[in-house]
């Protein structure tokens, strides 16, 4: 089962550290994929989940591909990514009960119900199905789910 750092959290959230790079890194060393939020404006890329507030470049991506999964926080994100000649594996939703991501795996929201294509989103919030059935679960508290 994949096991996803919700922002870089590990054990609860951290609201000054979420989204940071450095913090995002912590979680992948630790063997962790990473949900990141991520904006596009003015032809330059970002991390941060309300505004855009960490300046990143399309090569610390690139070094991250196969770990971490990008929520498109703007439609300019949305189409970056979706021109983006690399594989990333990105996303959009706000508060659609699914949605799909651009590797084909059920993005699903906080107590709704799971299939076994889907990423369990904060479980923490509640689950409605079988969490171990799941691809993969993304967690504020997802050392928890470490065996």
């Amino acid at each position: 089962m994949k096991l996803i750092s919700h922002r870089g959290n590990i054990n609860g959230r951290s609201f000054d550290s979420e989204n940071h790079p450095e913090y995002i890194d912590k979680a992948l060393c630790m063997g962790y994929d990473c949900e990141i939020d991520i904006w596009y404006l003015n032809n330059t890329l970002y991390l941060g989940h309300d505004t855009s507030q960490y300046l990143i470049s399309l090569e610390w991506l690139q070094k991250r591909l196969d770990s971490i999964w990008l929520h498109c926080k703007n439609i300019e994100a949305l189409g970056y990514f979706n021109n983006c000649s690399y594989n990333f594996n990105y996303f959009w939703h706000q508060v659609d009960s699914y949605t799909l991501t651009s590797h084909n795996k059920i993005w699903t929201y906080p107590n709704k119900k799971l299939y076994p294509n889907s990423i369990c989103v904060l479980p923490e919030r509640g689950i409605m199905g079988n969490i171990e059935e799941c691809f993969g679960i993304c967690s504020d508290y997802i050392k928890n789910y470490k065996k």
